[in-house]
């Protein structure tokens, strides 16, 4: 299988930032004279020097003053502080939190920047031999991606100093060319690493560095922090880059950052898998209780809650450890065969709301405690007993969507996994040993209580096949530590990688048994597959490796088996539902939540922590119509007061709960000056972080609804009749004459569009032939010509060029055709707005024009059924949990016994139709359930079936933005585009024996239900 790769905007936007930074730079190559070496003349017996033509980047023609005024306007359009001057001389810092891409962002800018300005050496400098093999693995998957998109390839290697006519052949060739290089190959004591700055027989007596220097390369930094030492900085100028790019996570230094992607953006756009953890608390004395470990608590028997256990029974062969699902009145005393240690051990409550267990003496155990005899090894059974638990639950769910699962095991010693005996024959440590005892247990309950594929699947691999090691490799092929010392020496390391580093897609096929790695701790970056969904870390608490090191293994969105990423676009399903990263830690939840939301925050710094009146201040906002409105020093203050007065901060400005459940609800309070820009405020806000109430680690033990089952109210006549009528699948068409939306566009635009005048200074002009047929069709670019406008803008010193037609084709998915004839359709005075603000203009232009798309939509779309519909499976085979008293209630009409609900909206409307005695049989639609519309899937969310003493209405409620006691949908013309084809769908489907309304309330509801 392939992995495939698709434009990401938030890729987009990193690379466009680093190309607009040298807006103005001309396009063009440079050559130089390539010195081959010297040869002695076979003839003559004369040394004779060769020559041949060298390519290098040309260097940037723009000022110093230029490039830092582009890097003050990327800065300021990304929402980031403008830098107080040019923090080392073109050099430029990148933040993308681990997992969202950051290799291929930078394979994408060398393209875009070859593109623009004709660069085309590149150097990517490693801090290890496992990044190094990463990035060139993802140069190998990523490029037939790119040769669809751009029509060329990128030459690339890995620098070698026993392969160095590989340099020449860099520095010769004209198009795109690539060395990747790990710092210790230029920056260690070893002969290989002094290579690069000897005069070499093999290379014609030159020193490589010299070659590589000539080319001016852009040099492309991967994990500076653990690269850029004070030796590796000096030694990199040796290089002589034309401008360096830092990319990482966790950057030490942040010179100039034009771009942030953090671990706040990144989970809050479900761009990386949610964390969450199965802590272990060891309680009480070592000895001197009763073990007892106590998993957690399972609720999907409604009537009938368990608690699941692990202690110990006396048998004739000894003591024996089990683990049990109990209920209340279960006595340990009893079942243990009357160990002493275990009277008073009776089951007095087990508490779904607070996860506990306690018994009749007193003791309480929440999930994830054990108490008693706790060695070390007994500690490390439980870790691994609870990954390979996490595995199989996270498997069985995700089997059938053809995702496979992942279990990554940390490690500090080789031999605790793989030994060897004294004829080299390879045996398991303990840990393989534990692994295999624990995976057969549970693979045994999993064959008793399942009769499915899945478990079919299981039963085709062996124990033995299904866990390998991956780590440094003797002479002998034997596994061992990255360090070790002996007599054996060491082979290299790329060894150790091949199958986690050069076979990716391998792991992630299901013919590949491996499903559970075992890794040494050191391995803790430069590698991450997206299937991984579990982590165990089984090594000593006093590690260096950090937490965020660690979980960064597994925090890339998972692929199915045809290599499609499953993420926001992906029809059916939510993004964290299904990608979540369980990590199965060494101490309690809170501890190690604790710590990662520590690390994390430490990467955070430079995110506004306070909503006071600076903050505020010179921010701009916009509405849903587009229209911009500057914070000046007077709103600043008016804003600030207001938070004050309605609590949303405490006394020292950090933002409180209250802001956050309000702005959750829609019911934030904002004074009258904002009231049109309130979404705008929300949006501002969500800069700011604050530790103590944004979580980005939850706690898996808290999940007690493992699974909602099906109940009696699915099999009732009433919701089948319900089904009957709503599972058939459509397709649409949308029938309305393009003439007519660019006749509409231009009467919209000469009437509503409206362009701010830009608050900074900024070098603009006019534009030249502006009215050119010949460009406007074939899309060309439009030159701006230095022009000045006013006393407040400088002149343009640059010559500008902005794809106009290009950008709106990209934001509104019309032909190039149509958009040009809009553009020449407008009035003269209405183009010329572009050159007061060409950015706003693009935005707004392209606002217009898909509203007015949405609108003929409404007017010509027509739904017809294909005769395909949604299967049962979509109500069984759901991949919700959830938290009873949190996200969960209990309930009686539903078709499961519980409703996992979005927001606190939804369970106030669920605890209602619950208590309706109109309600005769509900169902909160699962993602599965959408309706394809021109303007993205739609998923309703409630379908509900009447009693009969009333009219029977079937509704479908759609999701509202605002509050639920009031109906307050957004006025957003696609969002209304989406309601109308979701009426239009149900209509053709029922004829109109299905009501579909949007809602705002019961009541509303059942209003529309009476028909008042």
């Amino acid at each position: 299988m392939k992995i495939k790769f698709k434009e990401q905007k938030f890729q987009l936007d990193a690379v466009q930032s680093v190309v607009d930074c040298f807006k103005g730079q001309k396009n063009a190559y440079s050559k130089f004279t390539l010195d081959r070496g010297r040869t002695k003349s076979v003839i003559k017996g004369q040394i004779q020097f060769l020559h041949e033509e060298g390519f290098k980047n040309k260097a940037v023609e723009l000022t110093e003053e230029d490039v830092f005024e582009n890097i003050k306007k990327v800065q300021i359009k990304n929402g980031l502080k403008p830098s107080q001057k040019l923090e080392g001389k073109y050099n430029l810092t990148i933040e993308m939190e681990t997992g969202t891409g950051k290799t291929y962002t930078y394979i994408r800018t060398m393209y875009e920047l070859y593109k623009h300005y004709g660069w085309s050496k590149y150097i990517v400098v490693v801090p290890s031999i496992a990044i190094r093999e990463g990035v060139y693995k993802s140069f190998q998957i990523t490029e037939e991606h790119f040769m669809n998109l751009y029509g060329t390839k990128i030459r690339y290697f890995i620098y070698n100093s026993k392969q160095l006519h590989k340099i020449d052949q860099f520095a010769s060739d004209s198009s795109i060319n690539v060395m990747i290089i790990n710092s210790q190959a230029f920056n260690s004591r070893g002969k290989d690493a002094r290579r690069i700055y000897m005069e070499l027989d093999d290379f014609a007596s030159r020193r490589p560095i010299d070659v590589i220097a000539q080319t001016n390369p852009i040099l492309i930094i991967d994990e500076p922090q653990s690269v850029e030492g004070k030796k590796t900085k000096e030694a990199l100028k040796l290089f002589n880059p034309l401008f360096t790019l830092r990319y990482s996570a966790t950057h030490k230094e942040d010179f100039n950052k034009i771009y942030r992607l953090d671990a706040l953006d990144a989970y809050n756009k479900k761009l990386v898998k949610k964390i969450k953890v199965k802590g272990i608390s060891v309680k009480g004395l070592t000895g001197t209780d009763g073990y007892v470990y106590f998993e957690g608590i399972d609720l999907r028997e409604k009537n009938k809650p368990m608690a699941k256990i692990e202690f110990e029974i006396k048998q004739k062969s000894g003591i024996k450890r089990v683990t049990r699902n109990v209920d209340e009145g279960y006595d340990l005393y009893t079942h243990s065969n009357y160990m002493e240690q275990y009277k008073g051990y009776r089951v007095a409550e087990i508490n779904g709301y607070k996860n506990t267990i306690t018994f009749t003496n007193g003791v309480t155990l929440y999930a994830g405690d054990v108490q008693g005899d706790v060695s070390e090894i007994n500690f490390r059974r439980i870790q691994i007993r609870e990954t390979i638990k996490s595995h199989f639950e996270k498997e069985k769910a995700l089997y059938n969507k053809g995702i496979k699962v992942l279990s990554l095991f940390f490690i500090d010693e080789v031999d605790k996994y793989r030994q060897y005996d004294e004829n080299g024959e390879e045996k398991n440590g303990i840990y393989g040993k534990i692994f295999e005892e624990e995976y057969i247990n549970i693979l045994n309950d999993y064959i008793t209580l399942f009769n499915d594929p899945y478990v079919e699947y299981l039963k085709s691999i062996d124990v033995k096949d299904t866990h390998n090691g991956y780590f440094s490799i003797d002479k002998k092929g034997r596994m061992i530590d990255p360090k070790a010392k002996g007599k054996e020496k060491l082979s290299d390391d790329e060894s150790a990688y091949d199958l986690i580093m050069k076979d990716k897609e391998r792991l992630l096929s299901f013919d590949e048994p491996v499903r559970f790695i075992f890794s040494h701790s050191a391995l803790r970056e430069g590698w991450d597959n997206p299937n991984v969904f579990q982590i165990c870390t089984l090594k000593h608490s006093n590690s260096v490796i950090r937490k965020r090191q660690e979980v960064g293994r597994g925090l890339r969105l998972c692929v199915d088996k045809n290599g499609n990423r499953i993420d926001m676009e992906t029809p059916g399903i939510d993004v964290h539902d299904i990608n979540v990263l369980t990590v199965i830690a060494s101490e309690s939840y809170e501890s190690f939540a604790r710590g990662l939301q520590s690390e994390i925050a430490e990467t955070l710094t430079d995110r506004p922590q306070k909503a006071n009146a600076e903050f505020f201040l010179n921010n701009a906002i916009k509405n849903d119509r587009g229209e911009k409105l500057i914070i000046d020093k007077t709103l600043a203050n008016i804003l600030h007061r207001s938070f004050i007065k309605n609590e949303y901060v405490d006394d020292n400005d950090y933002l409180t709960e209250k802001y956050y459940k309000q702005a959750k609800k829609g019911k934030l309070i904002v004074p009258d000056e904002f009231k049109n820009f309130k979404e705008g405020v929300v949006q501002l806000v969500e800069k700011i972080y604050t530790e103590s109430v944004t979580p980005l680690v939850e706690n898996s033990r808290a999940e007690n609804i493992k699974e909602l089952k099906i109940n009696e109210n699915f099999k009732k006549k009433e919701f089948k009749e319900l089904w009957k009528k709503i599972n058939m699948k459509t397709s649409y068409y949308v029938d309305f004459d393009t003439d007519e939306l660019i006749k509409n566009c231009i009467k919209v635009l000469d009437k509503d569009l409206k362009v701010s005048d830009l608050t900074y200074q900024i070098k603009v002009g006019e534009m030249e032939s502006i009215y050119s047929k010949e460009k406007l069709e074939k899309g060309e670019s439009f030159v701006v010509k230095e022009s000045e406008m006013s006393k407040n803008y400088s002149k343009i010193t640059t010559m500008l060029k902005y794809d106009l037609i290009g950008k709106l084709v990209d934001e509104t998915k019309l032909t190039r055709n149509a958009i040009a004839k809009i553009l020449k359709g407008i009035k003269p005075d209405t183009f010329y707005l572009f050159r007061k603000n060409p950015e706003e203009f693009i935005l707004k232009v392209s606002r217009i024009i898909n509203e007015q798309k949405a609108t003929l939509i409404i007017q010509h779309i027509t739904y017809n059924p294909i005769y395909e519909v949604f299967d049962e499976n979509i109500f069984t085979n759901n991949n919700l949990k959830g938290t009873l008293g949190k996200d969960t209630i209990e309930v009686k009409k539903h078709i499961y016994d519980y409703v996992v609900t979005d927001s606190k909206l939804e369970m106030k409307f669920a605890k209602e139709l619950d208590a309706s005695k109109e309600v005769c049989v509900y169902a909160k639609l699962p993602k599965g359930f959408f309706i394809q519309t021109p303007v993205g899937n739609y998923n309703p969310d409630w379908a509900i079936v009447f009693n009969e003493d009333k009219v029977r209405h079937i509704y479908f409620i759609a999701e509202t933005k605002g509050t639920l006691d009031s109906l307050k949908i957004r006025t957003d013309d696609i969002e209304k585009a989406k309601i109308h084809c979701a009426r239009e769908h149900f209509k053709k489907i029922s004829n109109n024996t299905v009501k579909y309304e949007a809602v705002g309330s019961y009541e509303m509801l059942m209003e529309k239900v009476i028909g008042k």
